[in-house]
């Protein structure tokens, strides 16, 4: 079973969205296997961002991650990152389709509520950066029967 790391960003966070988003995501029928709340500190932010270092918009995106609170969470089910993907809709906002996370709550590219991994190996290594492997739970669901084939 594939898994992803999703992350309500400050601004998410902030204008009390988390409990919308997390709802999208399990109507999808995706499992929720980890969260937590916390507040980022500089290194961490600069691990989870180190694809970007160097860039110009590199030090405001730390400065942003880090500036509140974000609920950092682990999603599992088939084909879990693109469908997550498509869920939070384009990166801009103004790109974004109308019925997307993105499209639906977002308004500029700089405050885009939301983040997923955007390849099997990126939630690897992003859910390795938030979560210890005790932390992730493997339970069914009841509901699985029915949304998953066998």
């Amino acid at each position: 079973m594939e898994r992803t790391f999703v992350m309500v960003k400050p601004d998410g966070v902030m204008r009390q969205l988390t409990g919308e988003i997390i709802a999208g995501l399990e109507r999808k029928g995706f499992k929720l296997v980890a969260m937590k709340m916390l507040k980022m500190d500089t290194a961490l932010a600069e691990r989870h961002y180190a694809e970007h270092m160097g860039k110009a918009f590199f030090p405001g995106l730390v400065e942003f991650i880090t500036s509140g609170p974000v609920v950092a969470m682990v999603w599992e089910g088939p084909n879990v990152v693109k469908g997550v993907r498509d869920l939070m809709g384009a990166t801009n906002p103004a790109e974004a389709l109308p019925g997307t996370i993105r499209g639906n709550l977002a308004v500029t590219i700089s405050r885009n509520v939301i983040h997923g991994s955007d390849s099997v190996e990126s939630a690897e290594r992003e859910i390795a950066l938030y979560f210890k492997p005790e932390e992730i739970l493997v339970y069914d669901r009841p509901a699985d029967a029915w949304l998953m084939e066998k």
